[in-house]
């Protein structure tokens, strides 16, 4: 088996290259123990602690695989799938979705090595720009650098949590280009590292923009060079994302700008706008406000942080926006901005969402544009397939199978990441290839994206996963089923109030009746390493009645989590009636029984009587009479339901 993988950047990097693409080659030796390249995000071979060295045989048996075709067949030929292939896979766009794709693709053929003596996958890299995508060199990577220095300034800034602590210090500055140098690079540093790992495993990477020709077929080169033609057996499109700008608003990259121009940090103004309030803006706002900026929010809908759950929503809001300075316009669309010029301010017009009447203008030093991000498809060659974008996603089925204009599923052909848009984030991406690598090895795999967590990294941090309350709800009301909500504060919690971190909360959205987990949010400190636990679950289908038997060392933060799936009761019903809380006394507490499970599957009921409003179960079992006698007496439920 083969593989390729083609990486994608945005125009901003080369005037001349729409986008930027990557390839290579690599071959793999058996070896005595098998080695885990499992890949979500950035992988250890990121951090360059992977290294796999090539044998002279190995850079011979890569050397000779080398065969790139000149571009000399007419296009007219490209309907006709080819016969044979050069490589297995072809993944264009080598962001963070693309090269896990790769990766665990050399996991596949190390598994293939290692079980039937066979040689290891091939792949390549066509790369127009840098490795790594968006991720690395403009947004996750770089924005966390500056998130890591905005939250030690607010740290340093608190003179009451000092003190609380017992501490004094004095009056905290920065440097603006050390904390641009900061984050410049550690983008570059991941970026070397993954360019790195790439060739460590014999990955070849190439220069050059890649397109589809046909059905199993890719074009690659550079501007001013000769093109070069690939086949391949299954193709994976993960060219990502670029800043969404809406009409009106004129981008100059030194006063009004995007995230791509503002994590180079080239200049702190004394007030900046920012349109939206997701994740981009908030994290920005957390950014600008510890180094001294005030922030004014404009934001379309008529609530801030309209994609979170209400409830966290909200008590952000009182922690993160209310007592800094940042002020909010909402409703409203920032229908016109004029970047600085001549010595005159940057000029906003803002617009009633619904009216579209004018409203107020307003006058900053700058404005950063964090609306969104669109998929980046263009020039990808779609046509000669005969797919058509939707909002310039390629539309794809459950498995990330390419759908053409006709609906049809497109043979061999997947599209994973931003550029689908079914979850806009650099994880998803990860987690789609992998999926599609598994697919596309003979092993069917179908990724639950509800259990993909998302995160938010102000101070305090917001992480969520699965749904909102609202969602929920909804849900439940079309499919005949009542939710529940349990809850944990981070300050009943022994590892926050030691950090006099005590702001928070944790929320579980969840089926009584049959426990499974629907969401998770929290706010709080490091709240975004606390929500995989709760992923986890739901990835894997564990209910609140199993992982409430999960143990969390003490004292630590994950004991939120405990308590909040502690908390959680589920509803067992006998004949129609339910109950929300049945306890049992010793000695069976605390065994798996009765009480956590459906009453009509236990095999510990043997006979059950009703009565107007009770039902007394009598347990039988067997020998164990005497053991089960202390739960006899309290096995009486309701027929109605009870809140604990």
């Amino acid at each position: 088996m083969h593989a390729v993988s083609l990486s994608t950047s945005h125009p901003h990097s080369s005037p001349a290259i729409a986008r930027s693409n990557h390839f290579g080659l690599y071959s793999i030796t058996p070896s005595n123990k098998p080695l885990n390249l499992q890949f979500c995000g950035l992988r250890s071979e990121a951090q360059g602690i992977f290294q796999l060295k090539r044998s002279e045989t190995h850079r011979a048996i890569v050397s000779s695989r080398r065969r790139a075709k000149k571009l000399s067949a007419s296009l007219s030929n490209n309907g006709s799938a080819p016969t044979s292939f050069d490589y297995d896979l072809v993944i264009i766009g080598a962001g963070v979705g693309g090269h896990g794709a790769a990766l665990h693709a050399v996991e596949k053929g190390m598994e293939e090595v290692l079980i039937r003596s066979m040689q290891g996958l091939k792949t390549a890299i066509i790369e127009g720009d840098v490795i790594g995508g968006t991720c690395v060199n403009r947004g996750c990577v770089p924005s966390k650098a500056l998130l890591a220095v905005s939250g030690r300034m607010r740290e340093l800034q608190n003179d009451h949590h000092l003190k609380a602590l017992g501490l004094q210090v004095s009056a905290a500055g920065y440097d603006r280009q050390g904390v641009a140098d900061h984050a410049n690079n550690l983008a570059s540093k991941i970026r070397n590292n993954l360019t790195n790992s790439l060739k460590s495993l014999g990955v070849d990477i190439l220069t050059g923009v890649g397109t589809i020709l046909g059905p199993q077929k890719v074009k690659y080169g550079q501007v001013g060079f000769s093109d070069n033609v690939v086949t391949a057996k299954d193709i994976i499109i993960a060219t990502g994302s670029v800043p969404f700008v809406p009409k009106g608003i004129e981008v100059d990259g030194k006063t009004v700008i995007t995230s791509d121009h503002a994590l180079k940090l080239e200049f702190v103004p004394e007030w900046i706008a920012i349109v939206g309030s997701g994740y981009i803006g908030l994290e920005f706002s957390d950014v600008y406000t510890a180094l001294g900026s005030e922030v004014t929010f404009i934001e379309a809908l008529d609530q801030l942080m309209p994609g979170f759950d209400p409830e966290i929503g909200k008590l952000a809001q009182r922690v993160l926006i209310h007592p800094r300075k940042i002020d909010f316009h909402t409703g409203v669309f920032a229908s016109k901005i004029t970047p600085a010029k001549d010595g005159k301010p940057v000029t906003i017009e803002m617009i009633d969402a619904k009216t579209k009447e004018p409203k107020d203008t307003l006058e900053v030093d700058a404005a950063l544009i964090a609306t969104g991000r669109a998929p980046f498809t263009k020039g990808l060659g779609l046509e000669n397939i005969n797919v058509v974008t939707q909002r310039g996603f390629v539309p794809v089925d459950e498995r990330m199978q390419v759908i053409d204009g006709d609906g049809k599923m497109v043979p061999h052909l997947y599209c994973i990441g931003d550029a689908n848009g079914k979850m806009m984030l650099a994880h998803a991406a990860s987690a789609q290839g992998i999926s599609v690598v598994e697919q596309v090895s003979g092993k069917d795999h179908v990724l639950n994206h509800l259990s993909i967590p998302a995160a938010c990294f102000t101070h305090p941090e917001i992480s969520m996963v699965g749904l909102t309350e609202p969602q929920a709800r909804d849900k439940a009301e079309k499919e005949g089923f009542e939710i529940s909500i349990a809850k944990a504060s981070f300050k009943a919690n022994t590892k926050a109030l030691a950090e006099n971190e005590g702001e928070g909360l944790a929320k579980l959205i969840y089926r009584p009746d049959n426990g499974e987990i629907l969401g998770v949010h929290i706010f709080g400190l490091h709240a975004a390493d606390l929500i995989h636990e709760a992923s986890n679950a739901i990835a894997l289908g564990t209910r609140i009645q199993d992982i409430k038997f999960a143990v969390h060392a003490h004292p630590t933060l994950s004991e939120i989590l405990d308590e909040l799936f502690k908390s959680a009761k589920r509803r067992s019903a006998v004949e129609g009636a339910t109950a929300k809380s049945a306890y049992c006394a010793p000695p069976c507490h605390g065994q798996t029984c009765w009480r956590e499970t459906e009453l009509a599957e236990c095999p510990s009921i043997v006979e059950t009587y009703s009565a107007s409003k009770v039902v007394v179960v009598i347990i039988v079992v067997g020998l164990k009479v005497r053991r089960w006698l202390g739960c006899v007496s309290e096995a009486v439920l309701s027929f109605e339901d009870r809140e604990r």
